[in-house]
């Protein structure tokens, strides 16, 4: 019992070691790439690297109020666990519009 306990808790740790950072950079109003496919588990990290404006990822299908904006050298990120398509915009862009693809492990 205490090995499958121990392999439990490698197999676990093993997997979450695998799990990838993706950036997607903010730049001239546009979210760079604006389309991205990850794994689930994967996080997206979005860099602003503007040099004066502020932005937002607003995931409208999640979030009911508009998140709090990021600023020239701020980020922001989140972790995906299900599986689809998630689309996002900036709200105070709306033009700026990406999406975040998520398939199986």
């Amino acid at each position: 019992m205490r090995v499958f306990i121990l392999l439990c808790l490698f197999l676990g740790t093993f997997s979450s070691a695998y799990a990838k950072e993706v950036i997607v950079e903010v730049y001239k109003k546009k979210f760079r790439p604006a389309e991205v496919i990850i794994e689930q588990g994967d996080t997206i990290i979005w860099k602003n690297i503007e040099k004066r404006q502020y932005h937002n990822v607003w995931f409208k299908q999640f979030d009911t109020e508009e998140p709090d904006y990021f600023f020239p050298g701020e980020s922001y990120q989140r972790t995906f666990k299900d599986t689809g398509k998630f689309p996002y915009e900036c709200g105070p862009h709306p033009k700026m519009t990406g999406i975040i693809t998520v398939v199986e492990k």
